[in-house]
């Protein structure tokens, strides 16, 4: 049994209808139907027909690539997607051999899979995360035992501690460094003090805040208004999870009834952990009242709002904003 990287697209556009429809997908849909092929020479051969201007290493990586999702991945491997619009990673098991099928416009080629759970980015090493962000959209996950350490948190166990530096794949820097703040952000405000960076980003914004005690708190963490005093709309309530562990449909209810109670109009539901598909899907039929911030949402938050932090939380969290030179793909 191995574990295997597979993407579904660089913005995550393959990314809800593979995760629907329990597949992985690998892009390249103006191939034909693949199964016929016997050889990787079968494959390069077609790849330059429907690709002619293919660069020649271009050519060698993605023949490479799509041979290994049609024939060596096999039934019972472990599959990884990265996910774009959750800060987490979703873990599957191989079902069944390649096939082509149009599940939708833009998901031709696939493996079925059985997704078995979505596991937050913050709870998986570091080492781990740097070999799931190479750039390839297909590559197998080996170094460190990494297999082993990924069937225990599925597991729910807490992986070995590695530490060690990227190996000869090229890895998305950004996501890297993202990765670090994240790990920083969950050992620096743990428990209560993650409702004091939400109210710090807030209150950057422009809203009036206040912040509930350390302790039970009713369910509500912070509340916020517009307003010189308050008293304007919108008025929010927030609630914030900061154990790893995903909120549920459960908690976006009790903050829905705690919102009734104070009379507020609007609900951020902050969860470090992520949140349950069936959240997220309640979540997306109260829009226009209930907002969803896992653990990447607030990332992005901080990034906008940083500058109009205190100096004492920006001690506690302390960044640089670093520019690079964005190279045209081949």
């Amino acid at each position: 049994m191995s574990l295997w990287l597979v993407r579904a697209g660089r913005h995550g556009e393959q990314e809800q209808g593979a995760l629907e429809n329990e597949v992985v997908t690998i892009g390249w849909n103006d191939l034909p139907d693949l199964t016929e092929l016997k050889t990787k020479e079968e494959l390069a051969e077609l790849y330059a027909k429907v690709y002619p201007t293919a660069k020649k290493m271009q050519a060698v990586n993605e023949i490479g690539q799509i041979w290994r999702f049609i024939h060596e991945i096999q039934k019972g491997d472990l599959v990884a997607l990265p996910l774009k619009k959750q800060s987490a990673i979703a873990i599957g098991e191989v079902s069944r051999e390649y096939e082509y099928n149009e599940l939708v416009n833009n998901i031709k080629h696939i493996r079925r899979v059985k997704w078995l759970k979505t596991i937050p980015r913050s709870a998986f090493d570091q080492d781990i995360l740097y070999s799931l962000g190479a750039f390839m959209t297909v590559c197998q996950i080996s170094r460190n035992d990494a297999e082993n350490r990924v069937k225990e948190l599925l597991r729910k166990k807490v992986p070995p501690e590695v530490v060690e530096g990227p190996g000869e794949e090229a890895i998305d820097v950004e996501e890297y460094a993202k990765d670090q703040i994240v790990k920083h952000i969950g050992r620096k405000f743990k428990g209560h003090n993650l409702a004091r960076l939400v109210e710090a980003i807030l209150h950057a914004q422009g809203y009036v805040t206040k912040v509930s005690e350390p302790g039970p708190d009713g369910g509500v963490d912070i509340l916020a208004a517009a307003g010189p005093l308050g008293f304007d709309s919108p008025q929010i309530c927030v609630q914030v999870k900061s154990s790893s562990s995903q909120a549920d449909v459960k908690i976006l209810r009790e903050l829905r009834g705690v919102m009734a109670k104070v009379r507020a109009g609007q609900g951020l539901l902050v969860s470090w952990g992520g949140f349950t598909k069936e959240a997220i899907k309640e979540a997306r039929d109260a829009f226009f009242s209930t907002r969803l911030w896992d653990a990447g949402d607030l990332l992005e938050a901080i990034f906008k709002y940083y500058e109009r932090f205190d100096d004492e939380l920006k001690a506690e969290l302390p960044l640089k904003r670093i520019w690079g030179l964005v190279l045209e793909e081949e």
